[in-house]
């Protein structure tokens, strides 16, 4: 865990230093970081939660580059996984359980996302595939009023 935090702020610090190039390479790595210890991380809160700040950050980044159809795939990305870890049977049901909570998160998200720069086909394809389950997790959603922080920025 300390290492992807370590990945995540130097990313972080690059990104805010404009060097996207780099901050892109660093949040690419605690995004591999995330996707390898997503199931073995002791607190599943903060597993669920590095993997989608990870996807959160590189959608924020390719906002930056005025590349919206890639954040459109890393917030997809992340609602997806969510969605599949919450259903996988093999699974610790209390991880199964995290990625549900957070995907209500990733809805939201995404909603809004959608709401500043239009669904995209990744969007459109996730979202109308989802419907049943989307339905659900709006009640888990609070999208009134607010901006939208995809990433730890």
């Amino acid at each position: 865990m300390q290492h992807w935090k370590r990945t995540t702020q130097d990313a972080n610090r690059l990104f805010e230093q404009g060097e996207l190039v780099d901050a892109r390479e660093h949040y690419l790595q605690a995004l591999a970081l995330a996707q390898v210890l997503f199931e073995r991380w002791h607190d599943v809160d903060e597993a669920v939660a590095a993997l989608v700040i990870a996807h959160h950050n590189l959608a924020d980044l390719h906002l930056r580059l005025n590349q919206p159809h890639e954040s459109a795939d890393y917030l997809c990305a992340a609602h997806q996984r969510l969605l599949q870890a919450s259903q996988d049977p093999r699974l610790p049901q209390a991880l199964r359980d995290a990625a549900l909570r957070h995907s209500g998160r990733t809805y939201t998200e995404l909603l809004s996302f959608i709401a500043e720069y239009g669904q995209y086909p990744r969007t459109e394809r996730l979202l109308n595939r989802q419907a049943p389950a989307a339905s659900e997790l709006v009640a888990l959603a609070d999208i009134t009023d607010r901006k939208p922080a995809y990433g730890v920025h």
